[in-house]
């Protein structure tokens, strides 16, 4: 599976950016998927998580109300719509895929190469 993440670029805070995520082959509609982030210096750390039907989310606290993840199972595509963005949203985000059992989400089976989100003060 190849998953290609596109819709990064440079915001002023306060402003808007909606990130893709493409995924290559047939298990797109089975796997949970997820978008983490990197800043310089810090640890990768998981952003936004949606179970394969999409009928279940989660959000990290420093995003809950400024994000939302959705995804588009008939175009193997899932997305990150981020709102009212801060500077410490500054980070390369990227995709994986994963699975959804009992309430936990376990990613880290693909990657995509990442894309970069930096918000101007």
């Amino acid at each position: 599976v190849q998953l290609v993440e596109s819709g990064g670029g440079l915001v002023q805070a306060g402003g808007s950016l909606t990130l893709s995520c493409a995924a290559s082959g047939s298990t797109f509609s089975i796997n949970a998927m997820g978008w983490y982030r990197q800043a310089p210096g810090k640890q990768r750390e998981l952003v936004a998580g949606i179970t394969s039907g999409g009928d279940s989310t989660y959000y990290a606290s420093s995003v809950k109300g400024r994000f939302t993840i959705s995804r588009d199972n008939a175009k193997n595509t899932m997305y990150l719509q981020m709102n009212l963005l801060k500077p410490e949203d500054t980070a390369v985000y990227y995709c994986t895929r994963g699975t959804y059992t009992s309430g936990t989400y376990y990613f880290g089976d693909s990657w995509g190469q990442g894309t970069q989100v930096t918000v101007s003060s």
